[in-house]
């Protein structure tokens, strides 16, 4: 099954009816017939057991729909689950309150097969893509929600930024555009005219408008100028809109920004294209300017979230491949890079150099000074080693007072220049310590040059049976080892 969706309404043919359409798009359907039972379904049960999407009816006995929905976003068990809520048409308060508790969606029933399977596709793809390892509540790692919400900036754009506006619009209603008048600008508006205007008393976000060009112009920067873009679709040109959505979710600096698609035609095949292409929302012709300014701060929030949240995968992914003490690379992260310029030698049969890096008598540091002494020894000693080598060169710390160091395309006489270089770098000068004391400490090195054919296995057994040489030599030496070339 490609997801578990938990069906909350109080009407048994509408769960039967739900369930059976869900099925086809062989989706796991559980069905729950009011507020409570949604609830326990989510709070009552294990992780793996918890519902994927909620497909939620506003109209329950119990619990008011949108109640539920507050209750959900208030735990770290439901805050992040989709919750699609199902509303009859002709009710636009509805709608709007459920999207103030924190609905992802409303859909208005009956709603077309197509559309509905779309939207729980695009639903539960975006959930997938932003969920990291699941963490249990009980361990405190659970996001809280942020105390404030930061303004962002959401930018119209369409193929000429004079194409988002428009200045027939009755005042409570979203007016879509239709013309062209092949203005293009960048920059913050105030004219009181147009989407824009009539959007500024309903956010506080920053509001531009943007060409098409402008909107997908590789400049260099990491992000896009915008956090959520407003596409409108021209009647006249109807799948240009769509071509525009597409290109906004492949291009590299856009396509983690929100897309909302706002479409005139109000035909349901057109939305559910929207939805499998990546929009995140497509607003209808009958939607008041006071339910897109909440759909919009929505797609906004969220997006902030997956924003942190892929801040904090990044933060962690590098983390993992640091020594926490010194700040050089540790050995999961060295390992491999070893790997790929052993292979890198075997196709152009450079030469690289190999050494381990070892504080001689480190434990002797420790049991006279103190292991804060012995930590300030190693971010000292890795201090030197850094400034003394290339910045292509790598530089990993292994083990307790081991150190790696590779320098690629380098060969037998340039190795022994770096590997003396470093044995003076450590031994120069004592390491003074954060309670004043100098600390005097040597290094012993061993060193394999290799060049082809052999695996980064053997060479970094080799320059490991170089570093007992040095050892067995006295220390504070840079020894050699050979391997096959």
């Amino acid at each position: 099954m490609s997801g578990r969706i938990l069906i909350v309404d109080d009407v048994a043919t509408n769960r039967i009816v739900y369930r059976a359409r869900l099925a086809s798009g062989l989706y796991d359907p559980v069905l729950a017939t009011d507020g409570q039972a949604c609830l326990a379904a989510v709070f009552d049960v294990p992780l793996a057991k918890r519902p994927d999407l909620i497909l939620l009816a506003l109209n329950l006995p119990d619990i008011p729909g949108d109640e539920v929905l507050r209750r959900l976003r208030a735990d770290p068990r439901g805050r992040s689950i989709p919750v699609i809520a199902l509303a009859v048409a002709g009710d636009p308060l509805a709608r709007l309150a459920a999207l103030a508790a924190g609905a992802d969606a409303v859909l208005l029933t009956p709603t077309p097969d197509r559309l509905l399977l779309a939207r729980v596709r695009n639903l539960l793809r975006t959930h997938a893509d932003l969920a990291g390892p699941a963490l249990p509540e009980e361990t405190g790692f659970a996001d809280a929600p942020p105390g404030f919400e930061m303004p962002g900036t959401l930018a119209v754009l369409a193929d000429t930024t004079a194409d988002a506006v428009g200045t027939d619009r009755r005042p409570d209603q979203v007016q879509h555009s239709g013309q062209d008048t092949g203005q293009d600008t960048g920059q913050d508006t105030g004219q009181d005219t147009g989407l824009l205007a009539a959007l500024s008393p309903h956010l506080a976000d920053r509001l531009i408008l943007v060409s098409r060009t402008q909107g997908l112009a590789e400049t260099g920067a990491a992000r896009a100028i915008a956090d959520v873009f407003i596409v409108e679709a021209d009647e006249r040109r109807p799948d240009a809109a769509l071509r525009l959505l597409s290109e906004l979710k492949s291009h590299q600096r856009t396509r983690h920004a929100a897309v909302c698609l706002m479409d005139a035609t109000g035909q349901p095949d057109r939305a559910a294209m929207a939805f499998d292409l990546g929009a995140d929302d497509v607003v209808g012709p009958d939607v008041a300017l006071g339910e897109l300014a909440v759909r919009l701060r929505g797609l906004l929030r969220r997006k902030q979230a997956a924003d942190r949240r892929r801040s904090r995968f990044e933060l962690d992914l590098r983390l993992a491949m640091l020594d926490p003490l010194t700040g050089l690379y540790n050995r999961r992260y060295a390992a491999p890079q070893l790997a790929a310029i052993a292979a890198r030698s075997q196709d152009t049969s450079a030469p690289y150099a190999v050494m381990m890096i070892d504080i001689d008598r480190f434990k002797l540091v420790n049991d006279l000074h103190g292991h804060i002494t012995g930590d300030a020894v190693l971010v000292e000693v890795a201090r030197r080693l850094t400034a003394n080598l290339r910045d292509g060169d790598l530089l990993a710390r292994i083990g307790g007072e081991e150190f790696l160091v590779v320098l690629p395309d380098s060969g037998r006489d340039v190795a022994r220049q770096v590997a003396e270089r470093l044995c003076t770098a450590i031994e120069e000068r004592p390491i003074r310590t954060p309670s004043g004391a100098r600390v005097a400490v040597t290094v012993s090195i061993g060193v394999t040059v290799a060049q082809g054919a052999p695996g980064s296995d053997t060479v970094f057994q080799q320059a490991d049976l170089a570093l007992l040489d040095a050892k067995g030599l006295g220390r504070n030496r840079v020894t050699f080892r050979l391997t096959a070339a």
